[in-house]
């Protein structure tokens, strides 16, 4: 198992922490309002729609203002799914880099952290994209992701808890929830 910089009990309670204090603003660069709409939106949403709000947080999530960051997201993505994850980081890190308040950039490098099994610097960047976009839940997802695979699944519960608060349609989130519940429960008893 990989020792963690940082204690994961303090990363959950500050993502509660930033998500009660922040009211669900980001500091990205696009209309709060806009966002803030779309959030209200997703809670109440039925599937249909909820897929088309979460496409279009989505495209306001991956909106940096500026278009060299734009493009290393674009290669840092490319990337990844192209499973080069040396150069996904190396693209998303230059990424972080240029554009440090844009909270995408840091949700993507923990993608890639994630798949090359580096879990603290995941960790890290997921605590600071959240700490940008604490409503951002498929960095929400991810934390639960690295939880589940450090055998913490009463922690990933949580998380991914916290994550269908935001997006209740989420459809893996709602699978991890359901595939940990029975366990959760199975524990409790």
């Amino acid at each position: 198992m990989i020792a963690l910089p940082v204690k994961l009990k303090d990363i959950v309670a500050a993502l509660w922490l930033i998500s009660a204090i922040s009211g669900g603003v980001s500091a990205q660069e696009v209309e709060p309002n806009d966002e803030a709409v779309l959030l209200e939106e997703l809670v109440g949403a039925d599937p249909v729609r909820a897929r088309q709000i979460d496409r279009e947080l989505q495209a306001l999530w991956a909106q940096s203002g500026s278009a060299s960051a734009d493009f290393l997201l674009k290669r840092g993505r490319d990337a990844l799914e192209a499973q080069d994850i040396p150069a996904a980081i190396e693209h998303l890190t230059a990424l972080t880099d240029h554009a440090p308040d844009f909270a995408e950039g840091w949700h993507a490098r923990a993608s890639a952290y994630f798949a090359a099994d580096l879990y603290g610097a995941a960790v890290a960047d997921l605590e600071r994209a959240l700490a940008l976009n604490p409503n951002q839940y498929d960095a929400i997802f991810g934390l639960g992701l690295i939880f589940e695979a450090l055998e913490r699944p009463e922690t990933a519960y949580a998380v991914y808890t916290r994550a269908l608060a935001i997006h209740p349609h989420h459809e893996e989130v709602t699978s991890a929830v359901t595939r940990l519940k029975s366990r959760i429960e199975g524990q409790a008893l």
